[in-house]
């Protein structure tokens, strides 16, 4: 994959994860909301290598 389209496909990735965490209710976020969280950080820390 081109450096470039790896570049776009991760600033898409890391547009939807700010969008998740800015909707999440911080009284309503349960564990598997963070879970889901933490996998699109791995998923995105594992493009990057």
């Amino acid at each position: 994959m081109a450096d470039n389209e790896k570049i776009k496909q991760l600033k898409q990735q890391l547009e939807a994860f700010l969008q998740q965490l800015d909707e999440l209710e911080p009284s309503e976020t349960s564990l598997e909301d963070i879970d889901r969280l933490i996998e699109m950080i791995e998923s995105m820390e594992k493009k990057l290598k």
